[in-house]
């Protein structure tokens, strides 16, 4: 049986991984750092207590065969500083990478995110098209930039990959979707902020499609250095997603939408940015602004040609829970 070390497999995405890649017929070896989940229990997987940022602890999860690193783990905050973003997404990116190399490890599988593109109006672009938003100032894309950069730089490429998730959601998620949820149940508006008016693409991502997607970046051949985009072929706008949410979640709320000019809100914005620390004080952040204000529209081409050699079919939505 195969061996797969899975990072962050306490988390939301690394949870439902471990519960994908055993059901799939693999071992996994999934490391925590504190609270472990009841999927994540429930999978069968072998859970390692261990801080990533810490050099020694990293070495020891290769205390056994290791076929395949799937590494979930990172700090994902639309605020924070620096320094922190840097231990985490970063400096422990490469010395699990590293480690992964000369213990002989397959293929390394990194998460990264879609937001390494940036944050501004696409039209379907495929990532062949796409360049690092290298002017990005927010440590979240700017870590997971020069991640991949540095993969891209000293592995072989056919020995790593890249999976780049849009906005994940479905199963358990303990994100985006309370957060949105928080959102409509204490606002008596639904803000959409410049010129889309909520109009613009919402891109979601199912966590069962990242899933599968991490299983195709490990395994085929043809995804040895490449980045892929994880985002669901149904077109949600922002407004479709508000609407669609408090249909599930509020029953019966009405939602009354209220355009806001940029230059009215990034003020707001920057003084939330200003004044949180690990997570936002409140929305939106800087980030978040520039996340909900684009169209957020690119290609899913890749992602369905792997799924095809695998034999996979795109999970289809059919519920925010």
């Amino acid at each position: 049986m195969e061996t797969i070390l899975l990072t962050g497999a306490g988390g939301y995405v690394g949870s439902n991984a471990a519960e994908y890649f055993t059901r799939a017929g693999y071992r996994v070896v999934g490391t925590v750092r504190g609270k472990v989940s009841d999927r994540l229990t429930r999978s069968g997987a072998q859970i390692r207590t261990a801080d990533l940022t810490d050099a020694g602890a990293v070495g020891a999860l290769f205390d056994c065969r290791v076929d395949y690193v799937v590494h979930v783990a990172a700090l994902a905050s639309d605020v924070g500083r620096d320094e922190w973003f840097r231990a985490a997404n970063y400096d422990a990116v490469r010395r699990l990478a590293g480690l992964s190399m000369e213990r002989d490890v397959r293929r390394f599988v990194y998460l990264s995110t879609s937001d390494v593109y940036g944050l501004h109006d696409f039209n379907g672009e495929s990532e062949d098209e796409l360049a690092f938003d290298e002017k990005t100032k927010n440590p979240y894309p700017k870590y997971k930039i020069l991640s991949e950069k540095w993969l891209a730089g000293n592995l072989p490429p056919k020995r790593f990959s890249c999976v780049r998730p849009c906005v994940v959601y479905g199963r358990g998620d303990t994100s985006i979707t309370p957060r949105t949820v928080a959102y409509l149940s204490s606002s008596p508006f639904v803000f959409h902020f410049g010129r889309w008016k909520g109009a613009n693409r919402w891109p979601l991502a199912h966590v069962a499609n990242v899933c599968q997607a991490l299983h195709a970046a490990m395994v085929l051949p043809e995804a040895g250095g490449q980045g892929v985009t994880v985002l669901d072929s149904r077109r949600v706008t922002l407004s479709e997603y508000y609407r669609e949410i408090a249909e599930e979640f509020l029953p019966g709320k009405r939602l009354r939408e209220l355009p806001v000019p940029m230059a009215v809100i990034r003020p707001v914005a920057a003084f939330s940015s200003a004044l949180s620390r690990r997570k936002p004080l409140f929305d939106p952040t800087l980030y978040s602004l520039d996340t909900v204000s684009h169209n957020l529209d690119f290609s899913n081409r890749r992602m369905l040609s792997w799924f095809a050699k695998m034999g996979m079919k795109e999970h289809l939505h059919d519920t925010y829970r």
